[in-house]
């Protein structure tokens, strides 16, 4: 497949075999079973991969399909306003927020606008771009949207956890609670850690719509 060909369709239940080894792609399966094929992104030890999700690549087909799976397990929450992590979490949280029928979402920022509060802000940084010293930010006009309201906090990728661990304590800084945390791809499960250390509870508030493996290598082009 040539990169610009990922993220760009859905396949039917078993299309591909899911058991490995994989070459040249890794194929994730939705909870309605239809499997989206992720390209593999080999690790700096030269040992093990991860599959990649660039959601704001993806299709709008793709887009709709995953946002309409996170949406419908957010109702379940009672969520009343969907709050995005940058960057590629707003690709999502705005399509999530349509589909649950809300008029517009809270997004989050890296860039500080002249009217933002330093004390409305927190670190961040991304498993993407680790060496990148950010600060995450909330508008403090949109704080009456977030405040006494069922909110979830969403963002494209759950990874090393650090992005929703910045997005938590952002939100705690203001007094709000979410009640869910969402994401397209839980990717391993290393968020686990970061967020059980800073409270079990945010673990079973997490839902996503497909998980993918940390991987290995097998062979000379092959994974398992």
């Amino acid at each position: 497949m040539q990169p610009h060909d990922f993220w760009q369709e859905l396949h039917a239940p078993g299309t591909f075999a899911e058991a490995g080894p994989y070459d040249g792609f890794y194929p994730a399966r939705l909870r309605d079973g239809r499997q989206l094929r992720l390209p593999i992104r080999p690790l700096s030890d030269g040992v093990h991969a991860l599959a990649s999700l660039i959601i704001n690549q993806a299709s709008f087909v793709v887009l709709d399909a995953l946002a309409d799976d996170l949406a419908k397990q957010l109702a379940a929450e009672g969520v009343e306003i969907v709050l995005g992590l940058p960057t590629l979490g707003l690709t999502l949280a705005s399509e999530v927020a349509r589909k649950l029928g809300h008029s517009r979402y809270v997004p989050c920022g890296n860039s500080r606008k002249f009217w933002y509060r330093d004390e409305l802000s927190v670190p961040i940084s991304s498993i993407t771009t680790p060496e990148q010293a950010k600060r995450l930010y909330v508008d403090p006009r949109m704080l009456p949207l977030l405040e006494g309201r069922r909110v979830a906090l969403v963002d494209d990728v759950l990874s090393s956890g650090t992005s929703i661990v910045a997005g938590l304590s952002l939100l705690g800084k203001i007094g709000v609670e979410p009640v869910a945390i969402g994401a397209a791809m839980l990717q391993t499960r290393r968020w686990e850690e970061a967020l059980g250390a800073l409270d079990p509870k945010w673990i079973g508030r997490v839902r996503g719509v497909f998980e993918t493996p940390r991987l290995a290598r097998s062979g000379t082009d092959a994974w398992l």
